[in-house]
């Protein structure tokens, strides 16, 4: 049935509305949900979507083509020095170890050398899009796995550029005379060699545009003052450069990730990720669909042996080579497992490179097709097996494997504070503990952080905080408090748990992450919870009503009584939680009486006299020139008789 540009929008939002959250809910990952949508309104389950789901495709890999410029302008050359060892070492060997190894493989399975070469560096990429994106909604960024794995994924996306490069050379003889009656560019006529000089050449050309157009024009067009016009100036931006690449036989995404990369200094780089963000988001949400709807169901039906097969070949040797790899470079266990699994799957930019492979001959329509429905099948999987190494073996292979291994440090003092984790949370209670005199015994199931905290001075011990035998040996039965800052809620549980056991006398702080932690710490009897972005945010919320001028003595009034009611309300809102009728009913009615509160406060007249937390007047205060109190000293004596 042929269907309308606003029929086909309908279906493919609607498919994304209700998929993704579902996804999200459960722990899959938005990418998983885009592309279960795509799988429902395919043509082998719903058949909403039929033979213009490859047209829609062509128009969602310029989410993709986004993505990659957003990238590029986020690749500061500052940054990319920083991370010069884990790209060029890491990323280097992963690629060209992964396109050996598998192309070794097809080899064997029959494939020419040029075929088989060209196949191993394809799957060895990894998917840019799945990856960060699930790195992001997991908190994984600033960790050694995440920033290892950004590390590979922007080498491959660097790589890409000279593998479109030797694509054209890897067309042999009468094997390139197949893609003559394909779609026909600038440089399709040219020799292999003049091709690649061309793509070289329209690289360069990007780079200089970017250094001495693409400013001047963006001054001149911010000049305007028309948000509007910077925003089409943008998109200008990425849509010609994509034109220009798709018409010299280039990948679009590489020309946009160089201009990026070239912009990424530019007074207007922000500005333009504001402006591009939003398409970007939209039209990659819209890629994955697409990809869910051409994976060829049928294709499968014919060979399933074959592609699981290649899914689980390719996958494993991916993830037993990157497993590898990070031992060497010195991971831990568990964040081996979360990198190796995280980049397991192939990539978007397979597609882009399969096909470029079968335009210019080197592989042959059959082989792309199958390699495509590979490609797919390892992206949709890809969330589900993070999801499973998340659940499944991180709490089993992880930490835990690792504190087997190596035994409990042992520990010959005591003091009154035992301090359990030491990461961002801990480190300040500890640091601050420490400044002012107060001893506390710091354990830690992190043997990384326990070394690097050990190389800058401060002691720390190995060993897992929630075990009796250890607690006894840090001296608990002598100890006054503990302070639990563990980093997941579930051992900060299991600790609570041990130390009401068995040291009932200590009294417990601990740390809680959001309000459903906190009503747990509550239920087992914790009394001093701290959830660990309410002082910081109500110190954010202070200074804003500072700047805008108000008095201080009023806004450190306000954030007090804003934090006492909101930790009374904590114990009505937990009574209710069970009852999501009667939770929004009591969470409305103390959001109401706290405004109510606040706003009695403003028209409190006392409040506006009392200059004495002012930054400015203590200053001249300490200076003793013109204060407040010197100055009412001064007319006191004058007055009096």
């Amino acid at each position: 049935m042929e269907q309308g540009f606003l029929e086909q929008a309908l279906i493919y939002l609607a498919a994304a509305v209700v998929l993704v959250p579902i996804a999200r809910r459960l722990g899959l990952g938005s990418v998983l949900g885009y592309l279960l949508a795509g799988v429902l309104i395919g043509p082998y389950v719903l058949g909403f979507v039929g033979s213009e789901g490859q047209d829609i495709m062509h128009v969602a890999e310029f989410g993709v083509v986004m993505m990659l410029f957003l990238i590029g302008l986020e690749l500061e050359p500052s940054m990319l020095w920083r991370l010069r060892s884990a790209i060029a070492g890491l990323g280097g060997l992963q690629v060209a170890t992964t396109a050996l190894l598998i192309g070794g493989l097809f080899l064997l399975f029959g494939y020419s050398w040029n075929q088989s070469l060209a196949l191993g560096l394809t799957l060895a990429m990894s998917s840019t899009a799945i990856v960060l994106q699930t790195i992001q909604e997991k908190g994984l960024t600033r960790t050694a796995a995440g920033q290892n794995a950004f590390a590979v994924l922007l080498f491959q996306d660097i790589a890409v550029i000279p593998i479109l490069a030797l694509l054209p050379l890897l067309a042999l003889g009468a094997v390139a005379d197949a893609a003559s009656g394909e779609h026909t560019t600038w440089i399709s006529t040219l020799p292999g060699w003049a091709q690649t000089l061309a793509v070289l050449a329209a690289v360069a050309l990007i780079v200089l545009a970017g250094r001495t157009v693409a400013r001047p024009l963006f001054r001149m067009i911010a000049a305007t003052r028309l948000r509007e016009l910077f925003t089409a100036t943008a998109l200008l931006l990425v849509v010609g450069i994509t034109v220009l690449m798709t018409e010299v036989g280039l990948s679009p995404a590489l020309g946009t990730f160089v201009a990026g990369v070239v912009l990424a200094n530019s007074e207007y780089r922000h500005e333009l990720e504001g402006d591009i963000e939003p398409f970007k988001g939209l039209l990659l949400g819209l890629f994955f669909i697409a990809v869910g709807a051409t994976i060829d169901f049928g294709l499968l039906g014919e060979n399933p042996g074959t592609v699981a097969g290649l899914v689980l070949l390719v996958m494993g040797l991916k993830a037993a080579i990157l497993l590898v790899l990070g031992r060497f470079f010195a991971l831990g266990t568990d964040q081996r497992l979360i990198f190796a699994v995280s980049l397991a799957q192939v990539g978007e930019f397979a597609f882009v490179l399969l096909s470029y492979a079968g335009q210019h001959g080197v592989l042959e329509g059959e082989t792309v097709g199958l390699m495509m429905a590979v490609v797919a099948c390892t992206m949709a999987l890809a969330p589900l097996v993070i999801f499973l190494n998340e659940r499944l073996l991180l709490p089993r292979i992880g930490t835990r494997k690792e504190a087997e291994r190596r035994p409990d440090d042992d520990i010959h003092e005591t003091n009154p504070v035992i301090i359990a984790g030491f990461g961002r949370f801990g480190n300040i209670v500890g640091r601050f503990l420490r400044a002012n005199g107060v001893g506390t015994t710091v354990l830690d199931v992190d043997s990384d952080r326990v070394e690097i905290l050990r190389k800058l001075g401060l002691k720390v011990y190995y060993g897992d905080a929630s075990r009796h035998e250890l607690l006894s040996s840090a001296g608990a039965a002598e100890a006054k408090l503990i302070v639990i800052a563990l980093d997941t809620p579930e051992k900060t549980l299991q600790l609570v748990e041990t130390v009401r056991k068995h040291f009932s006398h200590l009294r417990i702080l601990a740390r809680a992450y959001d309000r459903p932690d906190t009503y747990e710490l509550m239920d087992h009897g914790v009394s001093h919870v701290y959830r660990e972005t309410l002082d910081s945010s109500l110190q954010m919320g202070v200074d804003a009503l500072k700047l805008l001028g108000h008095r201080a003595y009023r806004v450190q009034r306000a954030a007090r009584t804003f934090k006492r009611h909101d930790e009374r309300a904590l114990e009505d809102l937990a009574g209710a939680r069970l009852d999501r009728a009667r939770y929004l009913s009591v969470a409305r009615e103390k959001i109401s009486s706290l405004e109510r509160l606040m706003l009695s406060d403003l028209e409190e007249k006392t409040l506006e006299t009392d200059k004495g937390w002012d930054v400015e007047s203590l200053r001249e205060e300490v200076k003793g020139l013109t204060g407040p109190w010197k100055d009412e000293e001064e007319q006191a004596k004058r007055t009096t008789p």
